[in-house]
């Protein structure tokens, strides 16, 4: 897989990727406690997608990616059994709900209270989600960002 199509594909995670992650949780668990709290939920999270449709896969992946690449700062775990990201203080921001969670027609990019997404008297706060692009990751990460300001 080249180096683009990992980056903006929907193929799911490349193998480099994969064992990136598996190291990251193999040195959050070596901190400790909480390190092993962090790798936990990452963990869970990529379980989460594993068992994924694999359009709903593909998508939570590149959602993963593309969260944790946008705000470092939000740890993964799940949430009501869908990949979540929490900030410092333990409450969601963001969350991924795939498509057959619901039996729904299109997965969804959903953002919780903490999110600082208010623009005047009303503000969406989730977003159908039904093919990645870079038009769509672009606009993930303008949202992660704002939500974490």
């Amino acid at each position: 897989m080249s180096a683009e199509k990992s980056k903006t594909g929907s193929d799911g995670f490349s193998p480099e990727e994969r064992a990136a992650m598996k190291e990251r949780a193999a040195e959050l668990r070596a901190e400790g406690k909480k390190g092993a709290k962090k790798a936990d939920g990452l963990q869970a999270v990529l379980d989460r997608i594993a068992q994924m449709a694999p359009e709903d896969r593909a998508l939570a992946e590149r959602v993963h990616v593309t969260v944790t690449d946008a705000a470092p700062e939000l740890s993964p775990k799940t949430w009501y059994g869908m990949p979540a990201y929490e900030n410092a203080d333990g409450k969601i921001v963001v969350f991924f709900q795939d498509s057959g969670k619901f039996n729904y027609r299109y997965s969804t990019l959903g953002f919780q209270d903490t999110a600082n997404l208010d623009d005047g008297d009303m503000w969406p706060v989730s977003y159908a989600l039904q093919k990645w692009s870079p038009v769509v990751e672009k606009k993930v990460v303008e949202l992660v960002k704002a939500a974490v300001s």
